[in-house]
């Protein structure tokens, strides 16, 4: 696949596929551009939220069928021609309508997608599948990132309803196998025929490999901020994580405060919506203006702002201290989840083989 053109009006330059490209290419190029420029990733960014329009537009017509065929042939005044012969929209997931012949909607000339209607399409595109989180989850033999699974406290392994994950294939091809070698597979970091001495310690401030990330406030890579990735390696010397990004070969150096953890969540104590009480969802940005986590409810395919306090996240998660009164030197630091304790809210979190304290969920920052 060729780069984006977000600037372009051609609907295959525009996801950055040929024009021969299957529907799975398509369905790809969508979906990971849609993740980056979606609004609720991107909050008060008005080009985010045009560019997400513009990816939902291209994909609802390439999508289906009949519409492409017009869209080659005549453009997108072909494509709005086969909305208006009232053709069922067979490519559409769920059942989605289509945006241009929808019963009341415009009349002569291009409509294009709305906002409302690029978050409909862009909910029912796939399935109930969460389309934010668990998009490396094919690389399950890896010994990574804690936001591929989740442990309750209550017993059973898995985060329920997070099956059929449209992204599970993602990065499944090339990276599968080496970022499964991390783990101490032959020929990946080491023999297990090694002496325990030779083993290094278990760093617990370092987020684990295979961990998804989003890259943010990158200045002299400004191009690859939204972009994701899966976390390689640290680097203690120069306290940098290497980042593979999606889908292709490039990998950047990135300190830790340019990466955003997509972990999975446990939503707990909102009294003013106790329905999402129970519910797990994928971390998909912080609004540091607001002091807020929006996360992704994939079982109520909606996006949900909460404050740190009512979001637990899973034992393994690495994570920053923040906020704390009576040991203001400790803010800044970063630390391993072992526990939440739900009596109190609180965690234990492992800041060195020796060393755990307990803190209160709102002081555990991504």
């Amino acid at each position: 696949m060729g780069a984006p053109n977000l600037k372009s009006n051609d609907y295959y330059e525009i996801l950055g596929c040929p024009r021969n490209a299957d529907e799975a290419t398509l369905k790809k190029a969508y979906r990971k551009l849609a993740v980056k420029w979606h609004p609720d990733k991107n909050p008060d960014n008005e080009e985010a939220t045009k560019n997400f329009q513009k990816v939902s537009e291209a994909f609802a017509t390439l999508s289906d069928p009949k519409k492409r065929q017009m869209y080659d042939q005549y453009g997108e005044e072909g494509a709005r021609a086969a909305d208006q012969m009232g053709d069922n929209v067979g490519g559409m997931p769920g059942g989605f309508a289509g945006f241009g012949g929808r019963p009341g909607g415009g009349g002569g000339g291009v409509h294009h997608m709305s906002q409302e209607e690029a978050a409909e399409f862009f909910a029912h595109a796939f399935g109930g599948g969460d389309p934010f989180g668990g998009m490396f989850g094919g690389m399950g033999g890896m010994g990574g990132g804690p936001g591929i699974r989740f442990t309750s406290s209550r017993g059973g392994g898995g985060f329920g309803g997070m099956g059929g994950d449209p992204f599970m294939e993602m990065l499944g091809g090339g990276m599968g196998g080496s970022v499964r070698g991390m783990g101490g597979m032959p020929g990946g970091m080491g023999s297990v025929r090694h002496s325990m001495s030779s083993v290094a310690p278990k760093a617990y401030d370092v987020i684990p490999q295979g961990t998804i990330v989003s890259l943010k406030g990158l200045v002299n890579a400004a191009i690859h901020n939204g972009d994701r990735g899966v976390i390689k390696k640290y680097i203690p010397s120069t306290k940098r994580y290497v980042v593979e990004l999606e889908d292709e070969d490039e990998t950047l150096s990135v300190k830790p405060e340019n990466l955003l953890q997509h972990v999975h969540v446990h939503i707990h104590d909102i009294q003013s919506q106790p329905e999402l009480n129970g519910k797990t969802g994928t971390v998909i940005t912080w609004c540091p203006n607001k002091g807020r986590y929006n996360i992704y409810v994939a079982s109520m395919k909606k996006v949900v702002s909460l404050k740190p306090g009512n979001v637990i996240l899973e034992n393994g998660t690495v994570a920053r201290l923040s906020g704390l009164e009576s040991r203001p030197e400790m803010n800044g630091r970063w630390g391993t989840i072992k526990e939440w304790i739900r009596d109190s809210n609180k965690y234990d979190v492992q800041l060195s083989a020796s060393q755990v304290i307990r803190v209160k969920v709102e002081n555990m920052i991504l």
